[in-house]
């Protein structure tokens, strides 16, 4: 596969990063704010073990993949609380095996509508309305969606618009920013969350928070795609849906701050079920047995402080796994633990390593479909020789100027796509990110 160059859309991105165009003076209230970030990212697979490969496997031989992403991030504060936001977004890339054949994808950054020609779409556009209601008065500085501005402790906050569902729930400190943390998909959010997206991981809707020092109180409703894993939304919200409602209790350990966050999630859209496509004899096929059904799920989450400096957290999700991946990736039942530490430690302001685990599963309908021979969106070897999917990662973020780093990374998925005759497979990336 021939990978197209990146490199003069990065030069001009970076030169803007570099030298503060569209760079707002933090000091100085603005109506209008704006930043801007890029982020390349490219990744090389040598080849590994495979006695067999089916038509949605990751390929055995060796291969490369890479992705650019560039945003604008424009705030602005409209009064009395309301603030709007922007986001027009650039994409290109080229994936591994057409972004198929693992759970855990190795890129965040890759959303399943890149290509190697450069797209341009806006990918947010959201109001934020808070109203304070009690306690201290808190800043907020200047940064990407957040106009510089106090909040009170006390306050309820209404999203509305075309948002990412993870930009309001699961908040991890520590893992969930493919551009400058841990890179995988498991790392980015609960892999067993169907979450509502479409194919470049955008939804429209609404969510509204409460918001205090005790704990925080949110909920949402968000538009799932017409298709599985496709780009048209289905605007149809009081019958076609992805709900999800999350609490969060901060707490402190050895005077060390922390939070636990418990989640639930249903979705209800046209989808098909293992159990009726495996019951409906031959090769099983989702297609032929879809209608409207619900998927359930929940999740449990800790982060907390370790020392200073240091961080690190655990996730653990479970779906009910009766059908199709309809938003996100094939992971029924998920489980991600990792530490990350900041370069203050060893006298490396800026830096940052990070090392991570995930073990991602399947329910006993996907399982038995997949190993009849069924195709889901990213899975399907013709036969399945289960065992869980485990991945390791590890990374070092070099800061090589004042708003840009350099990192390496390495991750090795035993059991690639769920199947235990093939595989390991190793990945070696590289990633550049800039933003000011």
């Amino acid at each position: 596969m021939k990978i197209r160059s990146s490199l003069p859309i990065l030069a001009l991105a970076t030169f803007m990063s570099a030298t503060g165009v569209l760079a707002q003076d933090a000091e100085i209230d603005r109506p209008i704010e704006m930043h801007l970030q890029t982020t390349y990212l490219r990744q090389t697979k040598p080849a590994f073990p495979s006695p067999y490969q089916g038509p949605k496997s990751l390929g055995a031989a060796r291969a490369g993949s890479y992705s650019f992403t560039a945003s604008a991030f424009v705030g602005a504060r409209l009064g009395n609380g309301l603030e709007l936001y922007l986001n027009p977004e650039v994409t290109q890339g080229v994936p591994f095996s057409q972004l198929q054949g693992t759970g855990g994808f190795t890129n965040g950054e890759l959303a399943r509508t890149s290509g190697p020609d450069p797209l341009i779409y806006l990918a947010r556009m959201f109001v934020r309305k808070t109203w304070n209601l009690s306690g201290e008065m808190e800043e907020q500085e200047s940064e990407a969606n957040q106009v510089r501005t106090r909040y009170a402790a006390e306050r309820l906050v209404f999203t509305a618009g075309t948002v990412s569902v993870l930009d309001v729930f699961d908040a991890v400190d520590y893992s969930r920013d493919a551009r400058t943390q841990f890179m995988n998909w498991s790392s980015l959010t609960y892999g067993a969350w169907d979450f509502p997206a479409d194919a470049r991981g955008y939804t429209r809707g609404i969510a509204g928070e409460y918001i205090t020092p005790r704990y925080s109180l949110r909920a949402g409703r968000f538009a799932l795609p017409k298709e599985s894993n496709g780009l048209p939304l289905d605007g149809r919200l009081a019958s076609h849906f992805g709900d999800v409602a999350e609490a969060e209790i901060p707490f402190r350990f050895a005077g060390r701050p922390g939070a636990v966050r418990l989640m639930a999630f249903h979705n209800r859209a046209v989808m098909g079920g293992f159990d009726d496509a495996i019951a409906a004899g031959g090769t099983p096929d989702l297609t032929a047995v879809r209608r409207l059904r619900s998927k359930y799920g929940v999740g449990a989450g800790v982060q907390a402080e370790l020392a200073e400096h240091i961080g690190g957290y655990v996730r653990a999700a479970w779906n009910d796994g009766k059908t199709e991946t309809f938003a996100f990736t094939e992971i029924d039942r998920s489980i991600a633990a990792g530490v990350l530490a900041k370069g203050e430690r060893w006298s490396r302001e800026g830096d940052s390593a990070g090392v991570a685990m995930y073990l991602n599963g399947l329910g006993r309908a996907h399982r038995d479909y997949l190993a009849a021979g069924g195709q889901g969106f990213f899975l399907g070897e013709g036969r399945l020789n289960y065992a869980s999917e485990k991945i390791f990662e590890m990374f070092y973020s070099l800061r090589v100027a004042g708003r840009a780093w350099l990192s390496v990374g390495y991750q090795r998925i035993s059991n690639p796509g769920y199947n235990q005759d093939r595989g390991p497979a190793n990945f070696y990336g590289l990633r550049f990110h800039s933003n000011i």
